[in-house]
Formats: structure tokens, sequence, C-alpha cells
């Protein structure tokens, strides 16, 4: 450490604190070295030629302080303690409405573990924080110069083992609820003036002998009331008192004390950097930061601190963005670890400070929400070249307001201020009656507004109780926070009956959380382009809350530009930000009406960083579907939905050309088949797409229709024995094979293949089972009475009935592959019904309705529409319904011959005659090949002639007759007619067998 180790100054509060650490400690030990050690941090700050100004953040008794001294010494340069790199957006603020947070933002990232991306730290600004005093003195001032000594952006995390900043509160007092104390994000916090014990025991300590809840309401009662009204010295002295106690009493975290000191070198190498390289006097300079940094101890403390031992590291290759994003209280409270609402009390009590006091505040020239013109104004930062009378007559103006004269407080000797605060009493406030009244009124009425049965007597009841509680805290007047207690003591009841409970109310009629806003001037060109092509719209969309906004498109066609953007902004942006209502956006269709509900002021802090990503939402939107396309972890399905998003919202061929291609290389590196029923919804939603876009078909979705059957034949057989491959991943893997085979196999694919794939397959599992068989029907080599049969046979065993709902699941997902086997699955599922007992059934009928629900959704309506042609549609005709499982089947002729026998007489016309017309292909081609030119005639006994064409034809050519009789095992032979019937009639009553052969022929033809 350079200079003299102590000066006489605080020589009697060192005797005091000797005296004392003595007494309680029995002897010289850590206590006394504490205590004097930290006379020793105050005496040597104090001394330093470069005037440190400690402040904690957000603290309207440091913004109050710091209004005063700047109007005092009137600085020509001012260090400030933020990160170096964010000064360029200090000019921004005046087109802000506070609080606004400062932001840098590094999406991509050189240096740093991917993980940790995107990068973001910010640095919330109020207009109740000396930091914002500072800067708009600095910047309205002419003369004077704004110099941020503090780590880059880049440092804050080269300096950090984990994402984590170093700079996070000891815990948050509360966890966030709302989505105002998430605007920044997971934005790592650059707290200026952060001040809070790092050692548990100690907040513990001061909270429970202070009689407070939380350390927000220590901090109100005990530095910032008492503080409110000193004068500079004392006020600056008893910071650097509590910056050195809580200093010295946190615990040995290495880490974070390695940071805090490589801050502090940093940034008094800066300073001194900078006051060489411009020749600036230190007695001219203001240097703030935070009281915890200006009781430093470090060896390059101080103008003539140690030089040349600390090198700052170079920055890494990443590239940072910058800009503005809007805060709120509450953010700002979950950032630091505040109580909540304490923010907002503190604005209130920053509004009432100035009142009182009559200090005029700096304020930016132009910024929102400036009451009056004359606030604006700041003080010049030198006086006139010559002596003017006006300067007499502001001396004399000043000194009549009880301010000090505009002197340099350097050259005053610095004396023991720190002695009498801390001896003095503390100065109880009369209480102030109509405030408290006014606010026990305010409260009630909020309370009946939001559902609460409160009335007069709770308002007396709150005003009564809140001077009781001040007076169990030893308090003659009750604080916000006294007043918030007993509002919740004696109003809140056993649940809420609103949105809000009475902790809530009292925090927004104390000031409520204040959102900041940035302004259109301060905004990226990115969020500036966006509010540009939504202006047709006609809304104040900077506003927030929502706002419904109606797209006649079909009226109005330049509309249909801003529904582009409102689409893309639904793809980039969270999604209450843009929220259709009406109308959708489908590949091939187009919307004539829209309706949305926006959001965007509430999202401005998403908007501004889509404008760290690039200069329009169509370049950011092609960026991000790179991004996802040719990431480490990307799959086939999300390449698909890259290019279906590139044709949805883009319209840009070339882009889904290029990431189509890409997918196929995915498509070949996949081992597993996750994926399968994204790919196949995603493939068939394309498909469709060029067949009714384009004339032909692009090169790459052939490419990948052709390499995905082959890709899934060879996967099939390991995905049917696979555990962890569902029934439903299968099930999609044969329906894009079956339902794209007609395309593969023009491309050149071999059907073979897919043969050899399911004969390969061996599942274990009952629902793969079931798929496996409703496979081979679709091939051809199981029948569907086969599988009928298996199915029986399943129930009739009874080893084997509490598996049957698992074979039911099988074949519900094979519907995906085989459609039509829509009827066999209707009557499995009704035989389920029918025969399995309730132990089976009624366990599996959540499993059926789960099934149907979330996997296979479009398939319930295939089911549906068969159960109703298979079941009868009225009520009545149920008691005489018979199912068709139980009917004779067709495919079984001697049933059916059986049947014909003993139902001829009854019969008026024979079925034969309705097969044939069922069947005139079939029909036609033995006529031609038997030599029957006459053609159909009209169906019915009056349409033929007497002797009937059939009656003619088997007489002209007996032999072909015989011929066929003697192929279908016909050996009755002729038969005189019977009747006055056509001769085919006869034919039929004469040869049932043969008719029903023919019927069996011509049915599985």
């Amino acid at each position: 450490m350079s200079g003299p180790r102590a000066s006489g100054v605080f020589t009697a509060l060192r005797t005091q604190l000797q005296e004392a650490a003595t007494e309680f400690a029995g002897g010289p030990d850590a206590l006394e070295g504490i205590l004097l050690g930290m006379v020793d941090d105050v005496d040597r700050a104090v001394r330093e030629p470069l005037e440190i100004f400690p402040v904690c953040h957000h603290s309207p008794a440091s913004a109050l302080a710091m209004a005063r001294r700047l109007r005092e010494k009137q600085p020509k340069v001012v260090y400030l303690e933020l990160c170096e790199d964010m000064a360029p957006l200090l000019t921004e603020l005046r087109n802000c409405r506070l609080p606004v947070a400062v932001q840098a933002f590094a999406g991509d990232i050189d240096g740093f573990p991917q993980e940790w991306a995107p990068l973001s730290v910010v640095a919330p600004i109020t207009e109740a924080s000396a930091e914002y005093q500072a800067i708009a003195y600095a910047l309205d001032t002419p003369g004077v110069e704004l110099v941020l000594v503090d780590r880059s952006s880049d440092h804050v995390f080269q300096w950090n083992d984990t994402a984590q900043t170093d700079d996070a509160s000891a815990g948050a007092e509360e966890a966030p609820k709302s989505e105002e104390a998430a605007l920044h994000g997971e934005a790592v916090g650059v707290e200026i003036g952060d001040l809070r014990p790092r050692f548990a025991e100690l907040e513990e300590h001061l909270l429970r002998h202070g009689k407070v809840r939380h350390w927000s309401e220590w901090w109100h009662q005990y530095v910032e009331v008492p503080l409110g009204d000193s004068d500079h010295d004392t006020y600056r002295q008893v910071m650097f008192l509590i910056g050195s106690l809580f200093r010295r009493l946190a615990p040995g975290d290495g880490d974070r004390v390695r940071v805090d000191e490589d801050r502090e070198r940093y940034m008094w190498t800066r300073m001194r950097e900078h006051m060489a390289a411009t020749g600036t006097d230190p007695e001219d300079c203001l240097y703030v930061c935070g009281a915890f940094h200006a009781a430093s101890r470090v060896e390059e403390f101080g103008v003539d601190g140690r030089s040349g031992s600390f090198t700052i590291s170079p920055r890494t290759a990443t590239t940072w963005q910058y800009g503005l994003i809007p805060s709120s209280h509450a953010a700002i409270e979950a950032q630091f670890g505040l109580a909540p609402g304490s923010v907002s009390i503190a604005a209130t009590q920053w509004q009432k400070s100035l009142k009182r006091t009559r200090v005029r505040p700096y304020r930016l020239e132009g910024q929102a929400g400036a009451r009056t013109s004359r606030a604006k104004k700041a003080l010049p930062a030198a006086a006139p070249a010559a002596p003017q009378p006006a300067t007499d007559r502001l001396s004399g103006f000043l000194a009549k307001k009880a301010l000090p004269a505009a002197a340099p407080a350097a050259q005053q000797p610095a004396t023991d201020r720190l002695s009498g605060f801390l001896q003095q009493p503390p100065v109880l406030d009369g209480l102030d009656e109509a405030e408290l009244l006014g606010w026990s009124v305010d409260i009630v009425r909020a309370a009946r507004r939001n559902g609460y049965l409160a009335s007069t007597a709770d308002a007396i009841a709150v005003f009564e109780t809140s001077i009781l509680l001040a007076g169990m805290r030893d308090r003659a007047r009750p604080t916000p926070y006294d007043f918030q207690d007993a509002a919740v003591t004696c109003i809140e009841k056993d649940r809420v009956p609103g949105r809000r409970d009475v902790r809530r109310l009292v925090e927004i009629m104390m000031g409520g959380d204040r959102i900041g806003q940035v302004g259109y001037e301060a905004l990226p060109p990115l969020a500036r382009d966006v509010y540009d092509r939504l202006e047709p719209l006609g809304l104040k969309l900077q506003q927030r809350g929502v706002q419904r906004a109606l797209l006649d498109i079909a009226g109005r066609p330049e509309l249909a530009a801003c529904s582009d953007v409102l689409w893309m902004l639904r793809r980039l942006m969270p999604a209450a930000a843009a929220r259709p209502i009406m109308g959708e956006r489908r590949l091939g269709e187009r919307s004539i009406q829209e309706s949305w509900d926006l959001a965007l002021g509430t999202h401005q802090r998403a908007l501004i960083e889509l404008g760290y990503e690039g200069v329009s939402i169509e370049q950011v939107l092609e960026q991000r579907l790179r991004r996802e396309a040719y990431g480490p972890r990307a799959t086939t399905a999300g390449v698909l939905a890259a290019v279906e998003d590139a044709l949805l919202y883009l319209r840009s061929g070339r882009l889904a050309d290029e990431l189509g291609t890409h997918a196929l290389k995915v498509l070949s590196a996949e081992r597993t088949v996750d994926g399968a029923p994204e790919v196949l919804r995603r493939a068939r939603t394309l498909l469709a797409y060029y067949r009714t876009s384009r004339p032909e078909l692009p090169a790459w979705i052939e490419s990948f229709v052709k390499a995905g059957y082959a890709h899934y034949c060879t996967l099939l057989p390991t995905a049917f024995r696979d555990e962890d491959a569902t029934v439903g991943q299968v099930a999609a893997m044969l329906g894009f094979l079956f339902s794209m085979e007609s395309l593969a196999l023009s491309l050149g694919c071999d059907r073979t293949q897919l043969e050899l794939a399911v004969a390969q397959s061996h599942p274990e599992d009952p629902s793969k089972t079931a798929l496996l068989w409703a496979a081979q029907v679709q091939l051809g080599t199981l029948s569907r009475a086969e599988l009928r049969d298996r199915c029986d046979a399943l129930l009739d065993n009874p080893l084997v009935v509490p598996s049957y709902p698992r074979y039911l699941n099988g074949f519900v997902h094979a519907l995906e592959p085989v459609p039509g086997l829509a009827d066999v699955v209707v009557e499995a599922v009704s035989k389920a019904f029918g025969r399995l007992p309730d132990t089976v059934l009624l366990p599996w009928l959540p499993l059926l309705i789960t099934t149907l629900r979330k996997g296979a959704a479009d398939l319930a309506p295939l089911l549906i529409r068969e159960a109703g042609r298979v079941f009868p549609g009225r009520l009545p005709a149920l008691d005489t319904w018979v199912p068709p499982w139980r009917m004779p089947r067709l495919e079984d002729p001697f049933a059916a011959s059986r049947s014909r026998h003993t139902a001829t007489a009854a019969v008026p016309a024979p079925r034969g005659a309705a097969l044939l017309a069922a069947h005139p292909a079939a029909c036609d081609a033995v006529a031609e090949l038997l030599g029957c030119e006459d053609g159909w005639q009209q169906h019915g006994p009056s349409a033929l002639p007497p002797g009937g064409a059939g009656a003619a034809l088997l007489a002209a050519y007996p032999a072909a007759c015989e011929a066929v009789a003697g192929l279908l095992g016909c050996g009755e032979g002729w038969a005189p007619t019977v009747a006055t019937g056509s001769p085919g009639a006869a034919l039929t009553t004469t040869h049932p067998a043969a008719v029903e052969a023919l019927e069996a022929l011509l049915a599985g033809g």
C-alpha cells in the first residue's frame, strides 16, 4: 500500500473502538483488528486525492447526495463503475423511459464453452440512482467527460469459471412471480454499487436486532433515512465504513474475492491510464463506485498506487452486440435479491426527498417522463470567463437556500464526521398522521376493488396497527414496511378473492412496478423495420398490453405483407407476442382474413434481441433455420421442419432445396427410429405440396424417398426387436414404406427388399406382433381370413387373453400403414368388448382412449366411419342386427352352398345375377371368350326375351358349357327349365356349387 498508514483525523475514534474491543473481547484479538482496520479503510479512502464517491445501487440517499455533490464540485471527468464497452449506449438513454437496462449480447461465441450461449450482460438504470445522476450530468454538461472504467462484458465471463455471475446477490428473498420480473431474461447482471452482507450470520444478526423482516427494510430504516439529510463528508465516511465492514466480514470465498480485487485493479489501472493520457488533475475528477469497492486494499488503489503489476487480458473473439432493453422494478428486485416492492418504495422515497430538500436532480435532455423543463437543465461545467453580476446573485441565491458554495471538496481538510454520526441517537421523526391516514384509506379502497370485504373499520385498524408495529420496532414513524405488515394483518383473509393479495396491493399503492420502454430512435434497425412494416395496421405497437389486429387481406391486399411479418414474428418470438386468433398458414394455403392479438410492447426485449442477430427478420429466420438444420443435434425430422418453415415463411425454394439435400445426409447417419412419426408426417406434407404446386418433384425429395425406403427397410427387423422402439415408431416406418412405395419403386427401388425385411422381423411384443401381421396382410403373405382366425385363436386361449388388449393396440397403430384393415380392427375391438372379462377389459379402456387421443388422433375418424358403416344406424334395428363376423363367410364355398340349397326356393332372384352385375368386367371378359357380342340388357324378368339370350347361348355352345361345368366340378348334368324364368336362373338352381365357386373366384379377383 502506498502513502502513510493513517492520519490523525480519526484518532479519537480509534481509541474508542480499541477500548470497546478490549472490554468486550477481554484483550487484543481479531475483533480489535477488524474494528481498527475499518477505520484505516475509511481514513485511506478519505485522504485519496481522487475523490471517491461510494454509492449503493438504487438508493435514494445515494442519488440525493450525488446530485448535491455534482452541483458543488462540478467535476470535469466522471469515472463510473460500469462495463467500459457500454459507453456508446448511454447517449441513447434520453430516448427511453426509465427504468431500462444497458445490455451486451453475444449469440455466436468464440472462446467460451458453447453451453454458455447466448451470453448476456445487463446493467439496469433507474432515475432514483446515483449512477443516472452522474450520467445525466456528464452527458448534458459541456466540457465534462464520462469514462466507464469497469471490466468489459467479455471479461465478465472470462473471470468466471461458470456461466453464473460473480456479482449475483446472496439469494433472492422471493422468486420472481411475474413476467415483469423476468424482463432481464437469463442475463448476468452487472450490479453497480451492490452493497449487501456476504456473511450470512452478519445479515441474520442485523435483521434480528433491527427488528425487520428482510435486508431491504433494514437498509431503509438504518441507512436511507439517517443519510437522507446528512452532509457530504458524513455520507462518504458512513458508506466507506459500511463497505469496509461487509468486506472484512465476508466469508473466505477465494474465487469471488479474487474477482473483486481484479475488478478494483482493473478500474484503478484504467483511471491512471486516462489521467496520464489526458493530463487531467485528480482534483477535477470524481470516481463513482460501489461502497464495497471504495474501501479497497489492493496495491493498485489510488492515484499513487502501484502500476505495472496488473495485466489486463485481451478479449476473446466473441462478437458482442449492444442495445437497451426495457426493465422494471420487479426485474431489478429479482436481479439484486431485494424484497418485492423495495425498488418501488425507493422511487417513492426519492420523490419525497426531492420535495423535502428542494434538490434539483439531473435529467437527460429529452428524457421521456420529464415533468418540467426546468428539471432537465444542468448547470454549466465552468463559470463564465469574465466575472458577471449574475455570478454574485447566484451565490447569494444559493446562500439563501442554505446550499454550500461551489468549491472543490479536496481543498477542505478532512474532519471526523463518523464519530458524531455513530454516537448520536437515532432521529425519531414525528408521526405524519395525514400521510398514514391517506395510506389506510387508499389500501382499503384498493382492497374493495379487488374483491376484499374491507370497510372503514379496517382502515382504522390498519392505521392503529401501523403505529403499534412501529412502536414495537422502536420507531416513532411507521415505515412503508410497517404499514404493509399492518395491512396484511388487518385485511388479508384466509384466501385471496382476486388476482392480487394485500401485500401486492400495497406495493402498487406505494408506486407500483414501473416498467421502462426503449424509444423508437434507440431501437436496433430490425426492431424499427418491424414497426415500420406493421404501420398499416394503425396500432400503437410500442405500448404495453394486448392489442387486436384485424387483417382483411382480400379487401386490402397491402396487408398481406403485414401478415407475412406477423407469421415470422410468431415463429421467432415468444408465443404471447403475436398470437393468431383467426387464420392459419399452411403449405399451399393463404388466408383471406386474419385476426391477431399483439403484445410487441410487452415483449420488447425479445424484439430487441432479435436485432442483435441481423438487420431484418428474414435474415434472422434464415440464420436460425440453418443453425437448426446444421447443428450437432439436428435430426431428420428437425431438418424437414426447417424445410417446411423455409417454404412457409420465406417462400425460398433455394433454401428449401439446400436444407432438403442436407436432410439426406442426416437420415443416412441416423441409427434409431425415434423421429420416424415426425419424418412420415412432414414427408407426406412436403410431397403433397410439391405435387400440387410444381410440375415435377424436386430432385432432393425424390432422393429422400428413395433413400428413406432403403433406410427404413434396413432398420425394420431391428426396430421390431428393439425394446426402446415404440409401436408408434415402427408403425410410422411401415407407413413411410407403404405410402411411398409406388414412388420409390418408380425411382428404382426393389420391393423384394421390403418383403425380406418383413420376413426377417420376429417381434416378441404383442403390439408389434399385431403390427407385423398387418404388414403381412398388406404384402399379401397373410390373408384376411387367416388374420381373423389368429385373432379368434387369441381370444380362445386363456393364457393369451390378458395380453389381448396389447394386440389391439398394435392393430390400432396398424391403421397408419394399412388403413384398409379398418373393418378388421373394428371387428377385433367389438369382439374384445363382447368376450373379454371385466378384469381385463376395464383396465384396458384408459389405454385405448389415450392411444386414440395421442398416438392415433388422425386414425380415430377412420375407425368411427368404419364402425358407422358396420353397425346399424337406428336403435330399433340393434335388436335384430347380426354382426357380419357372425355370418357365414363368403370365402367358405361349402357353407354358402349349403345356405343356397336351403334358401333356393325362397329366393325370388338368384344371387348369381347380382354377382354378375357387380363384376361387369369379369363378365365381359368371359362373354368375349365365348363369342357373345349382344352386350348387356336391362335387368328384370320383363326385359328378357321369351327364350332368353342366355338359353340361346347355352344351346348354341353345349360343349363349352359342359367343359366349364367339368372344370367347376359340376356333375349333375343338364336339367329342364323350371318356371318361366330365365335359363340363367335355372342354371344357378341346378348347378349351385358351380355358381358358388364362380362367386369365390370373382370375389377374390
